[in-house]
């Protein structure tokens, strides 16, 4: 622990935290604007969710994040139950089908987790919305066969 600094912070050994670097640029001013960077939940349209100053504080941003994040949970739930595989295709086929199927199913998944990451309420609630009208248009008994709903072309996610 020598020769490293110790900031304010006894006993932290150089761990103090760098200086904040979530301050965005007004372009028409030149000032600059900290952003408010979330550790619990929240419920506003004042958000940032997947990228950096977006959705911000516009409304109409704010309600395409949420489509989005609705959309791609629903996406999720049609992946995780559809049969895209035609009966009879070759296994070389229906594999590389079958492993492009899931790379998409699970970077839908990693995306709309960091979106939820953002710790807005709307955003969870959106994501559980479009996952569960997925699983209710095609997994459930109602839409479907009790064989249909059996079968799919990819495992269950995993946790």
């Amino acid at each position: 622990m020598e020769g490293m600094d110790h900031g304010d912070m006894p006993g932290m050994g150089g761990m103090s935290p760098p200086p904040s670097s979530l301050s965005s640029m007004n372009g028409t001013t030149g000032m600059h604007h900290k952003m408010m960077m979330h550790m619990t939940f929240f419920w506003g349209k004042n958000a940032e969710i997947l990228f950096n100053g977006w959705p911000g504080t516009d409304t109409g941003m704010y309600v395409l994040a949420l489509v989005i994040v609705f959309v791609l949970s629903f996406l999720i739930e049609c992946l995780s139950h559809c049969r895209l595989t035609k009966p009879g295709s070759s296994n070389v086929a229906a594999g590389l089908l079958q492993t492009f199927l899931h790379a998409l199913r699970v970077g839908l998944a990693y995306i709309v987790m960091l979106a939820v990451m953002s710790f807005n309420v709307g955003v969870l609630l959106v994501a559980v919305a479009g996952h569960t009208l997925g699983f209710f248009f095609f997994a459930s008994r109602i839409f479907n066969k009790p064989a249909a709903v059996a079968g799919s072309d990819l495992p269950p996610m995993s946790c």
